[in-house]
């Protein structure tokens, strides 16, 4: 990018390279490729990607998508999980985050014993689970989604996927921390707040808090899609969840 881009004050120089670039790549091996790529099986009756029509560059035709299911969802698949990757920082931040939430509210209600103060407690952290879970995977979305739908319409009109294979490929790359998550504040808030013991008991509660975290980030997703941008979703999402906490 920087390479191509033009600076300013150095318009004519930036011109030039980028000229040189571009032609030094148009007599390479490497473009030779690409076109023989591009025109392999091109014919008069070959359908090509456009938005609606008949395959005379007037839309879709007969084939419908150029790829099979399993082809889009495997490709839409990884490009989502090299999202994830390319950004660990914002993970490692999440279970930081989640770890010192989990603490601090496990120091609030430490070890509550089971009497009518211990019962009322217990009800508030178990709340509190609830609350954070909600709260911090449906804004984990929000911004995210909102700023991808553009690239979704346009990708979409042009017929490279359909809408399944990008939200299972999206939700399956992003369910690892969306697990992960749920299960290092249980197990750090759990056993602090002295929740009834036993490993079942534990994995139950750590089942139905990722469940929570899960159903939240499907809320996050559906309240992104409804808003026509990122502020109105920031703006609508707390009003419609609080119904749902109550």
């Amino acid at each position: 990018v920087q390479m191509l881009a033009i600076a300013p004050n150095k318009e004519t120089e930036c011109r030039d390279t980028i000229k040189k670039i571009c032609d030094s790549f148009a007599v390479s091996a490497i473009a030779r490729d690409v076109m023989e790529m591009a025109n392999v099986g091109k014919s008069d009756n070959e359908v090509f990607f456009s938005p609606s029509g008949d395959g005379r560059g007037n839309g879709i035709g007969k084939k419908g998508y150029r790829a099979s299911w399993w082809t889009q969802f495997y490709y839409v698949l990884w490009r989502s999980w090299l999202t994830v990757l390319k950004d660990p920082m914002l993970v490692k931040v999440r279970l930081l985050q989640t770890a010192m939430v989990a603490t601090l509210i496990g120091s609030i209600y430490f070890g509550q014993k089971l009497d009518q103060d211990g019962v009322m407690n217990i009800n508030g952290a178990l709340f509190l689970f609830l609350t954070n879970m909600t709260f911090q995977n449906v804004f984990a979305v929000i911004n995210v989604f909102s700023a991808e739908v553009p690239i979704f319409l346009r990708e979409k009109r042009s017929r490279l996927f359909r809408v399944d294979t990008y939200f299972l490929g999206k939700t399956i790359a992003e369910l690892p921390l969306f697990i992960l998550v749920p299960l290092v504040f249980t197990s750090i808030a759990y056993p602090m707040i002295g929740l009834r013991p036993g490993l079942m008991h534990f994995l139950t509660a750590a089942f139905i808090v990722t469940l929570v975290a899960n159903v939240a980030t499907s809320f996050g997703y559906f309240i992104s899609c409804a808003s026509s941008s990122i502020s109105m979703a920031l703006s609508v999402g707390p009003p419609v969840i609080i119904p749902f906490l109550i």
